[in-house]
């Protein structure tokens, strides 16, 4: 009897990550100050941190590449930017992060990089004039369309900071 084995299923087992951090982002807005500086802070603190570096072109899907990043990253920070809803792969990216949040329990955190939370949250602004032109090119697809919004609603409502004009929140 002492040496009974125990099931595995009692075993608590840690994922292993690739990645300690990955930076969602509109490169556009931000890929050139904001997230270089926080990506350039992230390595110089032994933080090994996933960037897209490329652009994607018009019309090309998010490489596998870049959701196995995700998924196999510990923590996702989302920077929220005036033009991030306005492209459809960072709408993508943070759909698939929201999954892995909750199916691998990853921790997430948002940033609000010159935009107010609430208008990612209630999609105003820059953020319903996205919604107006995915709504015309997905009109066969709304079903997407709604998800990302549900997306956008449940990350603004996530930890985070908000950062204006230079000022600094720290989370």
């Amino acid at each position: 009897m002492a040496n009974q084995l125990v099931p595995s299923s009692s075993f608590t087992t840690t994922p292993s990550w690739t990645y300690d951090v990955f930076l969602s982002f509109r490169g556009e807005d931000t890929r050139y100050n904001f997230t270089n500086h926080l990506y350039q802070a992230l390595v110089r603190h032994g933080i090994h941190t996933f960037i897209d570096h490329r652009e994607l072109p018009i019309g090309e899907e998010i490489a596998p590449t870049l959701l196995e990043a995700i998924e196999n990253s510990r923590i996702s920070v989302i920077i929220f930017s005036e033009n991030y809803a306005s492209s459809r792969w960072c709408l993508d990216e943070l759909v698939h992060i929201l999954k892995c949040r909750k199916s691998k329990r990853q921790m997430t955190r948002s940033i609000f990089y010159k935009v107010d939370p609430s208008d990612v949250r209630h999609q105003r602004n820059s953020y319903d004039a996205a919604f107006a032109d995915h709504s015309l090119k997905y009109e066969n697809n709304l079903e997407k369309v709604q998800g990302w919004r549900t997306a956008l609603t449940e990350a603004a409502d996530l930890k985070g900071a908000t950062l204006n004009k230079g000022e600094y929140v720290y989370f």
